[in-house]
């Protein structure tokens, strides 16, 4: 009666390789259809010559089995047989839990290896693809300004003078900022971490503040809310400095809604909020810390 159903060397996966053509020498090549076999070790090769099965007294290097000793020419193959490590199944897309994961299954040399342009990479600022750490940073970006701006109103936002931070040995990570007539818009939803640093420069008058703030809009600038408002007390004098920094959270649920913007303000119009295209002496700092 004839067998119904899937071969047995797919149930099995025993795999039946070609016969061999003995001519009188020790080594020969294994081949499966016609074309070069090599087998997962000589330890799955079970072979049978003039009805006697051989098991683990020869060799295998890639494709070639190699028995020590010549066989005679006039030695018959029965067979020879590759016994598998079992079938191997690819599983479907998000089949595979968390709880099916041994722990410590995972290196973090995986975790950070670098990658390929795919779906699984981040794009950096400089163009090059890497795989981030698991929940770790995938948008970090810096601004600054690049030149002095006096304090002769209170201007909100600042609109010139605004670059992104390229000081040799900078780089951003995803793909960054955009900044459009002193607005900032983000590159991805989530939680963002916004940071601002400011350095006023005294201008020979006296002054009880200066104060460098940062305001967001959920409504794409129909409306904005101060998040911080950084006062800086001025030294009084010329040639006099003081610092100040402020930090704020962001939810970004749309990107094409929420924004922000930096403005100044101050009591006297001789300070100066100090710019440099060099160095960071007054900049805003974007960090998307996870999903919203």
């Amino acid at each position: 009666m004839a067998y119904i159903g899937r071969d047995t060397d797919k149930i099995s996966n025993v795999e039946v390789l070609d016969n061999i053509t003995f001519d009188g020498s020790s080594s020969y090549t294994l081949q499966k259809g016609g074309s070069n076999f090599t087998p997962s070790s000589a330890n799955n090769i079970l072979i049978s010559i003039d009805g006697v099965v051989q098991a683990n007294n020869f060799t295998c290097s890639s494709s070639t089995i190699d028995f020590g000793t010549a066989v005679a020419g006039t030695s018959t193959c029965d067979f020879i047989l590759h016994y598998g490590i079992g079938l191997i199944t690819t599983p479907a897309d998000g089949t595979v839990t968390t709880a099916k994961l041994a722990d410590s299954s995972v290196s973090l040399a995986k975790l950070t290896a670098t990658g390929t342009k795919d779906s699984t990479t981040f794009l950096r600022g400089d163009n090059s693809f890497a795989v981030p750490p698991l929940g770790g940073i995938t948008e970090a970006d810096q601004w600054r300004l690049t030149a002095n701006l006096n304090f002769s109103s209170s201007i909100t936002p600042i609109t010139a003078n605004l670059e992104r931070s390229d000081t040799a040995g900078f780089n951003y990570i995803g793909t960054g900022m955009t900044e459009s007539s002193g607005v900032f818009t983000f590159p991805s939803t989530g939680i963002w971490m916004i940071m601002i640093q400011a350095m006023v420069a005294g201008n020979g008058a006296a002054a009880d503040y200066a104060s460098v703030h940062f305001q967001t809009t959920q409504n794409n600038g129909s409306s904005y809310t101060n998040q911080v408002c950084q006062i800086v007390n001025q030294i009084a004098r010329t040639g006099g400095y003081a610092n100040g920094f402020g930090v704020s959270f962001f939810d970004v649920t749309n990107t094409s809604t929420h924004k922000c913007r930096f403005g100044q303000d101050a009591q006297s119009t001789t300070c100066q909020l100090w710019g440099d295209t060099n160095i960071q002496s007054t900049g805003f700092t974007f960090i998307r810390l996870g999903d919203t």
